[in-house]
């Protein structure tokens, strides 16, 4: 049986500090090999073209030239899996969204005080996520603005009116981006949707007014009892579990900060299994691009209550581990590229 080659990794960071901790991590994994260290973004390119890294760790703040054009720049020219290092900040998630938008894989947080510790506290969930990133589909990215429109994308559609039908998506690894395109599709008065995104406490209201803006919904940060209405799109607020309720006849949301599941919080299985108890027939799944197995139980749990269901294909997925284990699972009614997704949704909702 062949042995399968470690993913080669050049990271990329102003701090030497940051530079040897992450290599001294990654090179710790015997399927990652570091084959060289880059304070900036010119130093990088040089290195990219000689040692032809499978993945690069790119910090977003750096000398020289900012991270942002340089990724930009990478994706369209050379384009190759990106893990960012972000800081734990609102100006760091902001920044991470938009590097997300232009074709990072994912990205690991950044501690704000004593890095090295900070770093080697989540050094598995690192090595996880390069080694994921080496496996990940990228694609050269188009030219687009790097600032969100203030204004929706796309123009509401109406005569779309449902009380009795709830959809809830989960995503992962290049679930950003998903999210995005399907919320950009759905008119201004869709069924309520319900999601679960893996983020870090600190990004999710970044993350909600980015979408936001994107959709002609109104996208927002559920709290703790709040009923859910059509055209309206609910996440999570800062890193806990979202549930649907059932309160006579409508749902609402329930925010709560009990242990992470599948290694995650928020995560989709617990969205997915509340929405199958709550919702039950009255309810449609989607589960987008994502590394691991969270949600596929929960998107059974679904389909067994009677939800139709929906998986992204492989071929638009960022990652394929999420919906590919959902179709493992036989969790999955039928699956689509991302770009029907959105589509379909709205005709089971019809239905």
């Amino acid at each position: 049986m062949m042995l399968q080659a470690p993913c080669r990794v050049l990271v990329v960071d102003d701090s030497a500090v940051v530079r040897q901790v992450l290599s001294e991590i990654l090179a710790a994994d015997p399927g990652i090999e570091v084959v060289g260290t880059a304070a900036d973004p010119l130093l990088a390119r040089e290195k990219i073209k000689r040692l032809n890294p499978d993945v690069l760790t790119l910090d977003v703040e750096m000398p020289r030239m900012d991270g942002l054009a340089f990724l930009e720049n990478l994706m369209r020219l050379h384009p190759m899996p990106v893990v960012m290092v972000s800081s734990l900040t609102e100006r760091g998630a902001d920044t991470t969204l938009q590097a997300l938008a232009l074709g990072a894989v994912d990205f690991v947080a950044k501690p704000k005080l004593d890095i090295a510790r900070g770093l080697e506290s989540y050094a598995a969930e690192i090595r996880s996520k390069v080694k994921d990133a080496a496996r990940s589909r990228v694609r050269a990215s188009v030219s687009r603005p790097r600032q969100v429109s203030e204004q929706p994308l796309i123009t509401p559609r109406p005569g779309f009116r449902t009380t009795d039908k709830l959809i809830a998506l989960g995503a992962s690894a290049g679930g950003t981006e998903a999210l995005r395109t399907v919320l950009e599709a759905m008119p201004a008065d869709a069924p309520a949707i319900v999601m679960a995104q893996h983020l870090p406490a600190s990004f999710s209201s970044a993350f909600a007014e980015r979408l936001d803006r994107h959709s002609a919904m109104s996208v927002r940060e559920a709290s703790d009892g709040e009923a859910i209405l059509p055209g309206h799109a609910y996440l999570p607020a800062g890193g806990r579990h979202l549930r649907v309720i059932r309160d006579g006849a409508r749902w609402r949301c329930r925010i709560d900060d009990s242990a992470p599941v599948n290694l995650h919080k928020p995560a989709v299985d617990v969205l997915f299994q509340s929405v199958a108890r709550s919702a039950g027939a009255n309810a449609i799944g989607a589960i987008l691009t994502g590394m691991g197995e969270d949600g596929a139980r929960g998107l059974l749990e679904m389909k067994q209550a009677g939800a139709a269901t929906l998986a992204q294909d492989e071929t638009s997925s960022v990652v394929w581990g999420m919906p590919g284990s959902a179709v493992r699972l036989g969790a999955v009614d039928d699956v689509l590229p991302l770009e029907r997704i959105a589509e379909r949704l709205l005709l089971l909702a019809r239905s």
